[in-house]
């Protein structure tokens, strides 16, 4: 596997890493703890060494089947998790001192670990001044308890704020062929501050594999289902993308999937998409991505077929969409 740099930090990671989300939430039925363990430590065999969680996941749960899976091999592997929802008090974004230090304590004890390498604050907290979040992530940095500060769906506004009184490492938000808002202002920002760029969602939540159509039926449990972008006519709309995105995989002699990730990857060296999976041949799929290398020519080809596709429909529905920082 290769390796990549998380911006300026020194901090080394897999070339891609594991969202691990769809094991305990999201994607339909979650995998039993023994099967969740398993694939992570599979991954960490075919050489992932980055791993995504966060306290809501399950909530809890996800967080304790990466802590179960990594304890064995914690000084080989990156431990990103997440703060910033009032989970005990009905889920409301929430980044008070108080909160932000809670978090990571319940998070140490549930991933097995003294330290945890990526810290990221999960949705901007309106309530709460940045100064003061990257300020309390700062007190846990010289305690010992967290190494690097991340920041998940910010703004430009609040990224420059954060970093100015503790360096962001890392600024995690959807981004792929599907999405490419970022590179209006968040990409220029993260280039000019030395942040590195984790897009999560990088195969369009699974769009981009080209195994979904406006006739797929998702699980009752599958959160596709509430998503606007989702719904049978948007995906009927949206189609057009994923038939291109097979057409030029095709042409190429890889998978849907490859391309996608290989076109993340191609974007810039300092980003590590981290696309999720509950089944081992998708993962396997997806770490054959970072042998794909894409010419000038293949860009510029994926560029001029993709350029003229809308995708329609939001991100997300409700509540959740308006927590997006921009």
């Amino acid at each position: 596997m290769k390796k990549r740099q998380l911006g300026t930090s020194g901090l080394e990671v897999s070339a891609i890493g594991l969202g691990c989300m769809g094991i305990s939430q999201s994607y339909g039925k979650p995998l039993e703890t023994a099967e969740g363990v398993k694939l992570i430590r599979d991954a960490f065999e075919r050489g992932i060494t980055f791993f995504d969680t966060a306290e809501v996941y399950g909530p809890y749960k996800n967080e304790e089947v990466v802590g179960e899976a990594l304890q064995p091999i914690r000084d080989q592997v990156v431990i990103a998790t997440k703060f910033g929802f009032d989970i005990a008090g009905g889920g409301a974004p929430s980044s008070r001192p108080e909160m932000i230090r809670a978090a990571v304590e319940g998070s140490l004890k549930r991933l097995r670990t003294d330290h945890i390498d990526l810290l990221y604050q999960h949705r901007v907290d309106r309530n709460t001044p940045m100064e003061d979040v990257a300020g309390t992530v700062k007190e846990l940095i010289a305690e010992g308890k967290v190494r690097h500060f991340g920041m998940s769906e910010a703004g430009v506004a609040n990224i420059r704020k954060a970093h100015a009184v503790l360096p962001v490492t890392a600024l995690q938000s959807e981004y792929s062929l599907m999405w490419r808002e970022p590179e209006e202002q968040i990409i220029p920002v993260l280039k000019e501050l030395g942040i590195a760029f984790v897009p999560f969602s990088p195969l369009g939540k699974g769009f981009l594999t080209g195994t979904i159509d406006s006739n797929t039926q998702f699980e009752k449990t599958d959160f596709r289902n509430t998503v606007p972008r989702f719904d049978a006519d948007n995906r009927a709309a949206n189609q057009v993308m994923a038939d291109t995105v097979t057409r030029l995989a095709s042409e190429k002699g890889v998978t849907p999937a490859q391309l996608a990730l290989a076109w993340v990857l191609a974007q810039s060296p300092v980003f590590v998409p981290i696309p999720g999976t509950t089944k081992l041949h998708r993962l396997a799929e997806n770490i054959g991505a970072t042998e794909v290398e894409l010419t000038a020519a293949d860009l510029a080809a994926i560029q001029a077929a993709t350029a003229g596709i809308t995708i329609l429909g939001d991100r997300y529905s409700g509540a959740n969409q308006a927590r997006i920082d921009r």
